[in-house]
């Protein structure tokens, strides 16, 4: 998991696939402007996923996992709660991997809290368990990039 000011991701563009090309995409457009939408940058390598969602609660929370795709998650107003571990770790399957939606759920309760502002982003390798959007009734804007492992 990396989490970073988006002023630095150029540190990450040599481990994370096409993230130079995102930032590219992201400094060239108001994203908070454009409606919710899925934008495919780089044909199924990479997706962009502008949304608008309401938190849950913690409990209603599940920890997910890809094996197919990184993500990449920007909060775009408020700052948003999310939940880690480490994938190896996760021993109670909820729902069993699904190659078209490419995720797993969990039912294992997550290690780590972090906290995401405006301005940061985070990155879910495959190896990284995660369960973002915590905060029962709090009104989102993100993006979430999905690039390809290569």
């Amino acid at each position: 998991m990396i989490l970073d000011k988006l002023e630095n991701a150029d540190l990450y563009f040599e481990c994370v696939p096409r993230l130079e090309k995102f930032v590219h995409f992201f400094n060239n457009n108001d994203l908070e402007e454009l409606p919710p939408c899925k934008i495919k940058l780089d044909g199924d390598d990479m997706i962009v996923n502008i949304m608008d969602f309401e938190g849950k609660q913690e409990g209603d929370c599940k920890l997910e996992a890809h094996k197919d795709y990184i993500d990449i998650q920007i909060p775009l107003g408020a700052d948003e709660v999310m939940k880690w571990k480490a994938q190896v770790d996760c021993q109670d399957v909820l729902e069993d991997y699904d190659e078209g939606e490419d995720v797993e759920f969990y039912e294992d309760k997550a290690e780590t809290s972090i906290v995401v502002p405006k301005g940061y982003f985070v990155v879910f390798f495959p190896s990284d368990a995660h369960a973002p959007g915590i905060a029962a009734g709090q009104k989102y804007r993100k993006v979430i990039v999905k690039t390809r492992v290569q």
